[in-house]
């Protein structure tokens, strides 16, 4: 039965005949993650007549007081993927984590899809957070490869305040999604979002769906070093003024190549930026005014298809 909580989210939820198992997807998270809103409503309208056994929750909206400022943060100035399981007491945004924290922990899987919002453009990836149990390491694996993009990331178990840690902790297998960015609204991460959930759902013998998608050669990598999937924190820009990269999303760069220039307008200088590691181009600032300590992008350890593990 769900809580009287997640009422407040407005969930589309699909139930079919027979039994089967209960899954999550979520988006808007952040308010200024567009793409993966109209995934969600485009999901509900299409597996309505496809679901053959379970269960499927749609929360296209987590944080609506985000959505209305347009911005990865509400009102209250909090970043809803930090501060879960949240406060069903609290500000604006703590009561809508304290509510889809409560969906989370009531589901047999969940999916957070997003985007990099105004400020990041980030290569197409499905990711998890690595766990202790290998029964939910083996499940998160199967569904980030059920989307079939080319980067497949495992990160640190240990991060707090996230939709993923309240699975973690309630031992929900779970993955997020991350495609693009920018303000405008790119239909072909919308339609791989669509795919990506529908492709999950049959691997779950919810749906009778054929997949006719050949599996494409992925940059595979767990990393079990603390802190590594906090973006936010990666390439921090060492003053304010205008960013122009110098390369590209998958790009394969070297530790100390020529990432970019920040044009100090006020002073006239340009600053040089050099990559911090060897890799390919995970994610890229996509706003060009940024402000000292703003992160410049990262890079993803790996230089070719294949899988590798990082202690």
């Amino acid at each position: 039965m769900m809580h009287p909580l997640a009422e407040l989210l407005n969930p589309y939820v699909i139930t079919a005949k027979q039994n089967g198992p209960r899954v999550l997807f979520t988006a808007g998270v952040h308010g200024d993650e567009y793409e993966p809103m109209l995934a969600a409503v485009g999901l509900a309208d299409t597996i309505s007549e496809k679901l053959k056994a379970g269960s499927v929750t749609i929360v296209p909206l987590v944080n609506p007081g985000a959505y209305r400022m347009g911005t990865r943060f509400g009102a209250d100035g909090l970043d809803l993927a930090r501060i879960c399981p949240g406060r069903v007491d609290g500000s604006e945004s703590e009561r809508a984590a304290a509510q889809i924290s409560d969906l989370i922990r009531n589901s047999d899987y969940y999916v957070d899809l997003h985007t990099g919002g105004k400020q990041l453009e980030i290569f197409p990836l499905s990711g998890y957070m690595l766990h202790d149990s290998a029964d939910i390491i083996k499940k998160q694996r199967q569904m980030a490869e059920a989307f079939n993009l080319p980067v497949i990331w495992g990160t640190d178990k240990s991060l707090e305040g996230r939709t993923l840690s309240v699975a973690r902790d309630a031992g929900v297998p779970a993955i997020y999604v991350e495609y693009g960015g920018g303000e405008s609204v790119c239909k072909e991460i919308i339609n791989s979002y669509v795919l990506g959930c529908i492709r999950l759902l049959n691997q779950l013998g919810m749906t009778d769906e054929k997949d006719r998608i050949e599996p494409r050669p992925k940059y595979w990598v767990e990393d079990y070093r603390p802190g590594n999937g906090h973006l936010q924190t990666k390439m921090p820009a060492p003053s304010d003024g205008l960013f122009v990269p110098e390369v590209c999303l998958g790009d394969r760069v070297s530790s100390e190549q020529t990432w970019g220039f920040i044009h100090c307008l006020e002073d006239g200088s340009r600053k040089e930026i050099k990559s911090e590691a060897s890799g390919i181009v995970l994610f890229l600032r996509k706003s060009a005014r940024v402000k000292k300590g703003d992160s410049l992008g990262g890079t993803l350890p790996i230089s070719s298809p294949g899988k590798i593990t990082i202690p």
